[in-house]
């Protein structure tokens, strides 16, 4: 497990910048964390980080961007789906093993069907502009 505090949001942009270095083609990143905990903003750095300068957003109602760079990310935000049957029926299971990145915003609406092994990064609020980052691999 690695720790990280972050004090603002360029700071959490790039630890997840160097966080994205580590990963290898495949990986499952699963994101953890309240409204506003920062989420998208870590994923903003690993994408920056793999070469993907355009705008990153949250795909709430989409539930899926994806990210052209040295490696695709697929970035999902499940904050909407009822049940991992609902994201197994639109076909995104596909993505774990697409030769990409996956992140995955609102995991735990899907952990029965996440592959093992997978990445969890948990966000967490300390005041309006700390934030602890954990990661567990």
């Amino acid at each position: 497990m690695v720790l990280y505090t972050s004090h603002s949001a360029t700071e959490t942009a790039h630890i997840g910048q160097q966080f994205a270095a580590s990963l290898a083609q495949d990986s499952i990143v699963c994101f953890f964390g309240d409204l506003g905990a920062g989420k998208t903003t870590f994923i903003k750095g690993m994408v920056s980080a793999f070469g993907d300068s355009g705008q990153v957003s949250s795909p709430t109602f989409v539930y899926l961007n994806i990210y052209e760079g040295r490696l695709p990310i697929y970035h999902f935000d499940l904050y909407r789906l009822k049940n991992a049957q609902e994201f197994l029926s639109m076909g995104f299971d596909e993505m774990f093993f697409a030769n990409g990145i996956c992140c995955v915003e609102w995991s735990e609406r899907i952990s029965d069907i996440l592959p093992v092994p997978h990445i969890e990064v948990h966000l967490a609020h300390i005041s309006e502009n700390v934030r602890t980052i954990e990661v567990t691999q």
